[in-house]
């Protein structure tokens, strides 16, 4: 059998999980309250934190999903997550509305990479 590890794991969940060369992150929130786009920012730096303390980079993003509250919303977070992706490195993405944890959230974004 092949080796899973679990990074930063609690009673509840893994913040990153890896398996056969892929690394699957959990949902990423940002700063409760803030704007969308702060929200976004501040979920696209843990991203880019974990990826890398697991050897990877956003140019290695398989997927992407992303959990909006309210569509409404939609452009102003792509205007934060199309100035991030890594130009040419485009992962497949989905994009949809959910009441997410607490209505201070406003974007969960969660990616699976592979590994370095």
């Amino acid at each position: 059998m092949s080796e899973i590890k679990r990074v930063d794991t609690g009673t509840r969940m893994s913040q990153a999980v890896i398996h056969n060369g892929t690394i699957y992150l959990a949902g990423q929130v940002g700063t409760p309250g803030e704007s969308v786009a702060t929200q976004t920012k501040d979920i696209l730096k843990k991203i880019d934190a974990l990826l890398e303390q697991n050897g990877s980079d956003k140019t290695r993003i398989l997927q992407a999903t992303i959990w909006l509250a309210d569509m409404k919303d939609f452009a102003e977070m792509n205007e934060v997550w199309d100035a991030w992706v890594a130009p040419g490195h485009a992962p497949a993405r989905a994009c949809g509305e959910s009441a997410l944890a607490t209505p201070d959230y406003t974007v969960e974004i969660i990616v699976i990479a592979a590994a370095g």
